[in-house]
């Protein structure tokens, strides 16, 4: 399990075919305090460590998390989110995330505000998932407040520090992001579903 909030940037530094398998070497800043079988969110997608080399780790994406999240589209020297599991007793400073990503979704727009920014994200409403108005979602791993919630698409205000400490900062129009919506509201829209 996560918070959403972005321990570290990982620069991708190999990228290895295996079968439907991506192999995924990357460089951090942490790759000293990792071990191997160690849980790691990756753009908010949650891979294991197979391999540890350095200052380098190693972590497999299977074919079904390359077809589900934005992971296949990754380049070498390319920056990533990276986030540790939470600790039990820790303070969850953003909200349960699983580290499963739900969809992708395509940036439409980006407008700086006097100091910040707002990003407005566009998804598929045929996989039913939902935001709500001041809920929460996680973008690339990062937790945030869902603002101007529509029927398939939202925004979110990224401030400076955000910015400056995540990918938001090598985020374009048109780019593809992970969304995993959250827990509490997927379970709440199964169960209204159900009884409908």
């Amino acid at each position: 399990m996560f918070t959403g909030i972005i321990e570290d940037l990982g620069t991708i530094n190999k990228l290895v075919k295996d079968g439907g398998n991506l192999q995924i070497t990357m460089q951090t800043h942490i790759t000293s305090e990792l071990k191997i079988d160690q849980s790691i969110a990756h753009n908010g997608v949650c891979l294991t460590v197979v391999n540890i080399e350095g200052d380098t780790y190693t972590v497999t994406a299977i074919q079904e998390t390359l077809d589900k999240t934005n992971l296949g589209s990754l380049k070498e020297h390319q920056l990533i989110n990276i986030e540790r599991a939470m600790k039990l007793g820790d303070r969850l400073d953003g909200h349960i995330v699983q580290g499963h990503v739900d969809q992708t979704a395509k940036c439409i727009a980006i407008t700086e505000e006097d100091g910040s920014w707002v990003f407005t994200f566009e998804y598929d409403k045929n996989l039913n998932n939902i935001t709500i108005e001041k809920g929460s979602i996680t973008v690339n791993g990062v937790s945030l407040t869902v603002v101007n919630s529509q029927l398939n698409q939202f925004s979110v205000a990224i401030i400076p520090y955000t910015y400056n400490h995540t990918t938001f900062k090598n985020l374009k129009t048109g780019d593809m992001v992970n969304l995993e919506f959250d827990v509490i509201g997927k379970y709440v829209k199964r169960l209204n579903d159900l009884r409908n």
